[in-house]
């Protein structure tokens, strides 16, 4: 017998919906899974089978073919294993779909058949909802920032007995069903009115606030340039409802909104300042089999601060150019492309010289004048 469920893939921020489909034949016994799956979903065979004794239900002992359809995109992480177990279950007769509908499923599955949070849920539903998907089943962990997308019902589940008594006609009572309200949270703890003087570096940290401007400061150490950076968030606006969207959905895919977050809606402006010996993959994005966003992503309308500058190597330097010129960039891994959005205002710190004493008056600077000149 055929099954099919539904699940969404993420390249990016954007979204594609896959058909999960099951066939159960004759044969000997085996499972076969299609549509170029990465290693954490070709595992989901063992998962899902554990989880489905571990659920009360039949493991059908015969010959498994699984497709993700389109076949032709690359599939990649767990949040596959709660469709893959529900199309399996149809497929044995175990049970029905009618309920689930056209409803997309994700959820990783424990070997108990616990449904364990997935990173990207944010952007993942709110690509369903641009498919006109109009019910999600997702973990429970995950409800808080499912329920940010509106236009979609959301179902959430702690474990996949649950839903296989939801979908052979029992009540849907999640154990913990909490307000799906838009809740808030607070990124930028430290305020610029902590300062006490530097007033004209107050006064220009501020109109480079208001224009817009990106900001370099150059001072010896101590004087405080990593503090005034800090706070920089704290005097821009707060986000509308759709950058503060698109903010969080990228820290969602970055895997920085924690499970089960009573606020992770992302509401001020974020401040990243990664250590100066970053890589460019790690300042612009990329990753050896997924395409994840970097530094300059994640401070999407907010502050990339980069500490001790001239100690970052070139080309990493040099490979801000494209996202600061149009505010989005663009990277291609395998044969994928994937556009992440990067409007930023970068904030550069450094030492006046490689010693930090070419000005001031607390130390004399040990540099000679070639090494001042190349640093």
């Amino acid at each position: 017998m055929l099954a099919t469920t539904r699940a969404i893939s993420l390249v990016g921020l954007s979204g594609h919906l896959i058909d999960v489909e099951a066939d159960i034949g004759n044969g000997v016994p085996g499972f076969t899974l299609l549509g170029l799956p990465d290693a954490a979903l070709s595992e989901a065979r063992d998962r899902v089978r554990s989880a489905i004794i571990n659920s009360s239900a039949q493991w059908p002992n015969k010959r498994i073919t699984l497709a993700l359809s389109p076949a032709a995109l690359p599939k990649r992480g767990s949040a596959f294993d709660c469709a893959i177990a529900l199309s399996l279950l149809a497929a044995a007769e175990e049970i029905t779909l009618e309920r689930l509908g056209e409803a997309v499923v994700l959820g990783e599955l424990t070997l108990d058949g616990r449904i364990k949070s997935v990173p990207g849920i944010l952007p993942a539903l709110r690509a369903a909802s641009l498919h006109g998907v109009k019910q999600a089943i997702i973990p429970s962990d995950n409800y808080q920032e499912g329920s940010l997308v509106s236009g979609i019902e959301i179902l959430h589940f702690r474990h996949l007995r649950e839903v296989i008594t939801w979908l052979q006609g029992g009540a849907y009572s999640p154990s913990d069903l909490r307000s799906a309200q838009r809740a808030e949270r607070d990124s930028a703890p430290s305020d610029f009115s902590d300062i006490a003087g530097q007033e004209r570096a107050k006064a220009a940290l501020e109109i480079g606030a208001v224009g817009g401007h990106h900001i370099a400061m150059v001072g010896p150490p101590g004087v405080g340039k990593s503090m005034l950076a800090a706070r920089i968030p704290s005097i821009l606006p707060t986000l509308d409802d759709r950058d503060a969207l698109d903010v969080t959905s990228l820290h969602s895919i970055a895997g920085k909104i924690s499970a089960g977050s009573s606020a992770p809606l992302i509401t001020t402006p974020p401040f990243v300042a990664p250590h100066h010996t970053i890589t460019r993959a790690g300042l612009i994005g990329g990753g050896a089999t997924s395409i994840s966003p970097g530094a300059c992503s994640l401070a999407h309308r907010g502050i990339l601060f980069l500490d001790e500058a001239p100690e970052i190597a070139r080309p990493v330097i040099e490979s801000l150019r494209e996202p600061m010129e149009l505010g989005e960039i663009t990277l291609t891994r395998l044969g994928r492309s994937a556009t992440f959005p990067a409007r930023f205002t970068l904030v550069l710190a450094s030492n006046p010289c490689p010693c930090g004493w070419a000005i001031g008056k607390a130390k004399r600077c040990t540099c000679s004048s070639l090494a001042s000149r190349r640093y």
